[in-house]
């Protein structure tokens, strides 16, 4: 395997890997000095704790794109090739043939993942009120996400429906970055309860101003800011009092007070 790596800016000074956190970057930065020739890594969680990364970081690369998962939790740098180009009498080919096979390089000189027919793999998965997990139809679907062969019983629609009702807003559930962030937060042990009580408390605050608006967005709202939104104490507006039914007196003093001091 070469021992050199190469970075492009093309990749590294774009506004979506800047706005990463730093260790999610310093991952990335390290996943590629670990890689194959051919852009796979087997060990990501070997290398999360060697520098002391999280997996909300590993999802949130695979969330954006700059890795490719496979379901036996390979994974691959999207832009592998974009970055490095190894001279042949150094060259050392993936072992990895069965899922290079599985891609596609574009124009751009990307990975992409060879499209899949999959008209009848399209379940569609609800909630019980009490529980974060029932799946009606009686399928299981494979979690292609972590790789896992238990069945995937997130709601996925359920939530992103309730994030374009709350914000007008016409989001996909079935978007690869949508449920790879909604996954992540279910693994990080929230309810469906906890996605809307985060859905209505940020409408509450941005639907209305112009520069908010923008980011009531499953990328923002269930990224890694997650719980501390779910944590924020609600803006309540005072409850308007129906005078209609008081006497002149009873209103007076609601209003004055007894003493007819005003409150």
């Amino acid at each position: 395997m070469a021992q050199r790596r190469m970075f492009s800016k093309k990749v590294t000074d774009t506004d979506t890997f800047l706005d990463m956190p730093l260790s999610t970057q310093a991952l990335y930065f390290h996943l590629n000095m670990h890689a194959d020739d051919d852009g796979f890594i087997d060990n990501t969680k070997t290398i999360q704790r060697m520098i002391g990364s999280s997996d909300d970081d590993r999802k949130l690369l695979v969330a954006k794109q700059f890795l490719l998962p496979f379901e036996n939790g390979l994974v691959v740098i999207k832009d592998w090739r974009v970055h490095n180009y190894i001279q042949g009498d150094r060259y050392h080919k993936t072992q990895y043939i069965n899922e290079k096979s599985q891609l596609v390089v574009e124009e751009n000189n990307m990975y992409t993942k060879r499209v899949q027919d999959v008209s009848n793999m399209d379940t569609q998965v609800r909630l019980g009120k009490d529980r974060l997990g029932k799946d009606r139809l009686g399928k299981d679907s494979k979690d292609i996400l972590s790789g896992s062969d238990e069945p995937d019983h997130v709601p996925y629609k359920e939530i992103v429906d309730y994030l374009n009702e709350k914000a007008n807003t016409k989001y996909r559930s079935s978007g690869t970055k949508t449920k790879t962030l909604i996954k992540a937060r279910v693994n990080d042990g929230f309810d469906l309860d906890d996605f809307k009580k985060v859905i209505d408390t940020k409408t509450s605050q941005w639907l209305n101003d112009q520069k908010m608006k923008k980011f009531l967005r499953p990328e923002t709202l269930f990224g890694t800011k997650f719980e501390g939104y779910l944590n924020e104490v609600g803006i309540t507006q005072p409850t308007k009092k129906d005078y209609s039914q008081m006497t002149r007196e009873q209103k007076l003093i609601e209003v004055m007070g007894k003493d007819g001091v005003r409150f």
